[in-house]
């Protein structure tokens, strides 16, 4: 068997598809059997070397990539197509036997939507592969003319666009899925712990600065989200609703 061979189980065309990426064909095979049972659609491939050119051939719906692959690894994957404004909205779950902390906070900050340790229950990896994928249609929605807008703020998310009064401004990945989320959600108050779980998709464990930071940095890069992102004492945020 070829490291690059690409292996398609696609029973209808319109099915929800999800790339595999997974160098142990038996883990490759449990993961890919266990998603055609729930209804989805799978591709498996065994090598990082062919994933960007999978992506860039047909874009899935969801990516499953493991971390450690020969060729290329899953964090240099992730990081190109969170760089690549074709692809920067692709849901990714990075598939481990990393388990540390420091493991999960780095695939997480380069882009992961969610991260799942070896070994793993399939029915759990499952379930948190539906997760994703609806908090991903949540964030789907688009205005009549497909861009979002806040204020002076106007979001391409499609592109993986911001600009400010027609002015580019540079978000991270995170920063960036923050800042939509808030804005979905204007007006509400949300808790530290649910940004978590909707922007990051996970339940952290090492406490909720990190979502503290990243307000920090969307309210340094967009002056007027200093005032219009308030501060809930011992809760959370709330971006006040547009006027």
């Amino acid at each position: 068997m070829s490291d690059i061979t690409l292996r398609r189980v696609t029973l209808i065309d319109s099915m929800t598809w999800i790339l595999v990426v997974e160098d142990d064909e038996d883990i490759a095979d449990l993961v890919s059997h266990h998603l055609q049972n729930a209804g989805y659609g799978t591709d498996t491939l065994y090598s990082g070397e062919q994933v960007l050119a999978s992506l860039r051939e047909k874009l899935p719906d969801l990516l499953l990539l493991d971390l450690m692959l020969p060729g290329l690894n899953g964090l240099e994957i992730c990081r190109a197509v969170r760089s690549d404004p074709g692809m920067a909205g692709l849901p990714i779950i990075i598939l481990t036997a990393k388990g540390e902390e420091t493991d999960r906070v780095v695939g997480l900050e380069v882009g992961a939507d969610d991260y799942v340790t070896k070994p793993f229950s399939p029915k759990e990896l499952v379930a948190r592969v539906g997760a994703v994928l609806r908090r991903t249609k949540r964030t789907q929605v688009k205005t009549k003319d497909g861009l979002l807008r806040y204020r002076n703020i106007v979001i391409d998310e499609h592109a993986h666009n911001v600009t400010v009064d027609d002015q580019v401004i540079n978000l991270a990945a995170k920063e960036f899925l923050l800042l939509i989320y808030l804005i979905k959600h204007s007006g509400r108050v949300i808790s530290r712990d649910l940004l978590l779980t909707d922007v990051w998709g996970y339940q952290y464990t090492g406490g909720t600065r990190t979502v503290d930071v990243h307000v920090r940095r969307l309210r340094e890069k967009i002056p007027s989200l200093q005032q219009a992102i308030t501060t809930v004492k011992q809760f959370g945020y709330k971006l006040v609703a547009s006027e």
